[in-house]
């Protein structure tokens, strides 16, 4: 059966460069029928934090994307004690004592000399007492998973056939010498024991992913299916990772995206297709297929989701958005007419309460010189309330007779009179809802 999970870690918020991955993967699962699993990856004490781990399953839910089950890392620390043992009795795991210091500047010795800056293995040289001397001075090492200098080859869902040289490659760190065990060995550990079919991340793991499938294969487990797709720029291209904390969904949320804009635009995002908005996650869930994703670098510009997100509202029944009417102010007895009225005219459900204020308090007149009289004239002959779908024709029809003005010259100066502003919602359908009407000449 087919199992993918989304595993982020709870120390901030989700942001559109999280959601890439969970939706790809959650789509993946929902397609095939499968497993779609939360992983909350929380071996960093210090880091991680509850009121994270909250806003992460809030996010999900306000998205949507339904987990099957979900996991925590932070409960199965043992699992990952018991690899890391068993990676020793093979003597795959070894002991390091650099300090940082002392790394870099054996990478920019490599560097000078023209070869690839990769730990040189210098701990597996260690004797003994040499290692306890160190303790002694340094405290505990780091623990690096010894890597088979070999081809490492796998066929990624996205990029294709990928071969990276292990010899390349640092030994990867497992283990923190203050005993935190790292992701590149739990992820592994929990991918394996969880029954991980499939495998989607950013194109930022594609080394870690070679290092990953050595140990999956020291441990006796069976690789999943790899894809990693591209990673997101800017509308210009430039880097988004310095923008990612204004990204955050509950921030896009805030200013009014609509979950189904999101999900739509990113199902699509850097793929062959074209983005749609879709009316449901059926649709999405269809039309999915990981292998449409190109590896180029994928623009994300937030202003492409409010059209989608005004799309998106355009079609709701009022009973999808009632809340948000009331919360505008709006009377239940007027909710029908007055969502018939704004849903073409809004971008976010925030832009309802300017509307409702227009409606409720009337809004400044806007008359040139020469339309003065004319209003004053037109508003004559307005008619006494209650006003209905048929007022504006009637009244219209009666000052084209009474002035001669027609067309643009006839409406347009009773629509800046009546709204203050040049264009909006069908005035037929606005007048009724107005309950002041101020016109000043």
């Amino acid at each position: 059966m087919t199992t993918t999970r989304f595993a982020p870690s709870p120390t901030g918020y989700i942001h559109v460069g999280n959601l890439r991955t969970a939706l790809m993967n959650y789509l993946i699962a929902r397609k095939a029928g499968g497993t779609f699993i939360l992983r909350i990856d929380d071996t960093d004490p210090e880091r991680s934090k509850e009121e994270y781990v909250d806003a992460i399953k809030q996010d999900m839910e306000w998205l949507g994307l339904h987990w099957d089950r979900i996991e925590r890392q932070s409960d199965r620390l043992d699992r990952y004690a018991e690899a890391a043992d068993k990676l020793r009795e093979m003597d795959r795991f070894y002991e390091a004592f650099e300090t940082p210091t002392e790394l870099d500047l054996k990478r920019k010795k490599q560097l000078n000399m023209g070869k690839p800056p990769v730990y040189d293995r210098a701990a597996l040289n260690l004797s003994d007492a040499e290692k306890e001397a160190l303790r002694a001075e340094r405290g505990n090492g780091v623990w690096r998973f010894k890597l088979d200098h070999e081809r490492i080859e796998w066929t990624d869902g996205i990029l294709g056939d990928i071969s990276i040289d292990a010899a390349s490659v640092s030994d990867p760190v497992l283990i923190r010498g203050d005993g935190q065990v790292l992701y590149t060995i739990a992820s592994v550990v929990d991918d394996t024991e969880m029954g991980v079919t499939d495998v989607v991340r950013g194109s930022d793991h594609v080394t870690n992913t070679a290092t990953q499938i050595q140990i999956i294969e020291a441990l006796g487990g069976t690789c999943p299916r790899f894809a990693h797709h591209s990673l997101l720029t800017g509308p210009q291209g430039e880097a988004l990772s310095k923008r990612l904390g204004t990204l955050a969904l509950r921030d896009l949320r805030e200013q009014g995206v609509q979950p189904m804009a999101l999900l739509s635009l990113m199902a699509r995002l850097g793929s062959s297709d074209p983005v749609e908005l879709r009316s449901d996650m059926a649709e999405l869930i269809d039309g999915f297929d990981v292998g449409r994703f190109g590896a180029a670098s994928t623009k994300f510009d937030v202003q492409d989701l409010f059209p989608l997100t005004a799309k998106h509202l355009q079609a709701l029944p009022l009973a999808d958005v009632a809340d948000a009417v009331a919360e505008a102010g709006v009377p239940a007895e007027l909710a029908e007419p007055f969502w018939a009225m704004a849903r073409e005219n809004i971008t976010t459900l925030g832009d309802l309460k300017g509307w409702w204020e227009l409606c409720r308090d009337g809004a400044e007149p806007l008359i040139a010189d020469e339309d003065r009289d004319f209003i004053a004239e037109a508003v004559a002959l307005l008619p006494e309330g209650p006003f209905d779908g048929e007022t504006w024709g009637a009244w219209t029809k009666a000052v084209k007779a009474a002035t001669g003005r027609k067309g643009k010259g006839l409406f347009m100066p009773l629509r800046k009179a009546l709204t203050g502003m040049e264009r909006g919602p069908e005035m037929a359908a606005l007048l009724p809802l107005l309950q002041v009407i101020r016109a000043r000449g």
